[in-house]
């Protein structure tokens, strides 16, 4: 039977095994006119030019396409600014997002100065971090599942200037709207705060959006596994996706995010990664299921082990135990952050492991008991975070756990937040605002330098621009319940 190159083009395109000529084929056949070339920031926002397909060339995919790095933030100055995108031809596909067909490659970015890959490109240090791994020959793969959790509301207004400062969100979901009288009928169904766990609908309004995102997803080479509502009234959601390597993960949360946002908008509707934006109720979290593995084999799976986890798997925790106070400013990096990571509502404070608790920082999931599932699930981090940074720096404080045999303790099968005030204080907490963890960051980051992963330029430029551009901004502005406070002291 006669092979068909666009059915193997297409299966490729899953795999991610695209080669430069299979991409310019691709492109053909599907009548593509354009190119989009994306790229991630240092501090996580997706970019993008794009090009006539004419332009597409097996020698772009060696030599790359120029662009402006002094107009990105933390990249080059202005006297240096010429930088060089390199597309990867294994992230193509054709972009469900754009009227236009269009073909889109991620990008990893080159400093024309040096002719090398730029120390500042996100995407170079999660994959420094794989080679790492390698080097070390304690194992030789890591895989990464995200759980990232959203809302979608129906506007967002918000301003800050001199003399007054708001924000105003607004959703037909919310239960704050149970009382609307806007002149058309008001069908009262609606999840309770902290109870929009799982509803059909009519009280899920947002089912057919999460499917239409989960396919699109699906067209950009995405896994998915499952979408879902949250827990949170007012549209919070997740649509889950199936683990994979550190580096191809990290892209997918970025298009993830890509995906979602503009099928919501599409639907006049926006949607948000903000970890709290609602008081009140539960904020939106990125938990990240994490494991290493060795020429095909588990490492963290111990037949005897408690939750079946081995004793590396439990090194790996108290790697992650111990370097969180710094790793927070890195997974969890903004201030809104911190209005999440505080007791209760599911919040996860406490560097505690333990199996189905959700309790604690870290959980040793049980829903299936086979070698390739045991995995240590971190439940601190949020999608605001850069994912390249993020997997990268959990990477590196696990490895180090196990390099240096750090034991997390014993394992707390309780409801922390139940514990008598003696036995909970025992417990360490993780820090409290944007401002700690960067402290504890600067303070504590040798594990990150490690096979030269990150460098101390990308970790001193990170601390400096979060302390003057988002910590001293928020911590200098009124918030409005000082007024309701201290207006008539």
């Amino acid at each position: 039977m006669a092979r068909n190159p666009s059915r193997s083009r297409s299966r490729k395109a899953e795999e991610g095994s695209m080669t430069p000529q299979d991409v310019i084929n691709l492109c053909r056949e599907k009548g593509i006119q354009i190119i989009d070339f994306k790229f991630t920031d240092l501090l996580g926002t997706l970019q993008h030019k794009s090009v006539p397909t004419k332009i597409l060339t097996e020698e772009l995919f060696q030599n790359g396409t120029g662009f402006d790095g002094s107009s990105i933030r933390l990249f080059q100055h202005i006297n240096e600014s010429d930088m060089m995108l390199l597309p990867d031809s294994a992230t193509a596909f054709v972009d469900p997002i754009y009227k236009i067909p269009t073909l889109s490659l991620l990008c990893d970015i080159l400093d024309p100065g040096t002719g090398g890959p730029y120390p500042r490109d996100p995407r170079y240090v999660a994959k420094k971090a794989e080679a790492y791994v390698k080097s070390t020959g304690i194992a030789n793969i890591s895989y990464w599942g995200p759980e990232l959790e959203h809302f979608i509301f129906d506007g967002i207004r918000f301003d800050q200037n001199i003399h007054s400062g708001y924000y105003f969100i607004d959703s037909d979901e919310g239960m704050w709207n149970s009382g609307q009288d806007s002149g058309k009928p008001n069908l009262g169904h609606r999840p309770r705060a902290r109870e929009g766990y799982f509803p059909v609908p009519p009280v899920d309004t947002l089912q057919d959006i999460r499917s239409e995102a989960a396919l699109k997803m699906m067209e950009c080479g995405i896994d998915i596994e499952v979408h879902h509502h949250e827990v949170a009234t007012a549209g919070q959601g997740e649509i889950g996706m199936r683990f994979g390597t550190l580096v191809r993960q990290a892209d997918h949360v970025m298009l993830h995010k890509y995906v979602l946002k503009n099928v919501a908008k599409a639907h006049g509707k926006t949607a948000t990664f903000m970890p709290k934006p609602l008081f009140g109720d539960n904020g939106s979290g990125m938990h990240v299921h994490q494991s290493l593995w060795k020429d095909g084999k588990p490492l963290f799976y111990d037949p005897k082990g408690y939750a079946l986890m081995s004793q590396m798997g439990l090194y790996y925790i108290g790697g992650l135990f111990k370097h969180a106070p710094a790793l927070l400013a890195i997974i969890a990096p903004s201030t809104n952050s911190y209005r999440r990571l505080v007791p209760g509502y599911e919040a996860p404070v406490n560097l505690a492991y333990s199996q189905r608790n959700r309790s604690a920082a870290a959980r040793i999931p049980v829903y299936e008991k086979t070698p390739a599932s045991k995995r240590v699930e971190f439940r601190p981090p949020d999608p605001t975070c850069n994912p390249y940074l993020a997997f990268a720096a959990m990477l590196m404080a696990g490895m180090d756990g196990i390099i240096n045999k750090i034991d997390p303790g014993e394992p707390m099968d309780k409801d922390i937040y139940e514990l008598p005030p003696e036995e909970a204080a025992k417990v360490r907490q993780v820090p409290g605002s944007l401002q700690e963890t960067l402290d504890a960051l600067e303070r504590d980051h040798d594990f990150l330098l490690r096979g030269g992963v990150f460098t101390p330029d990308v970790i001193e430029a990170w601390i400096d621009y979060k302390r003057k551009n988002e910590v001293d901004p928020v911590r200098l502005r009124p918030h409005p319940w000082e007024f309701f406070l201290y207006w008539d002291a």
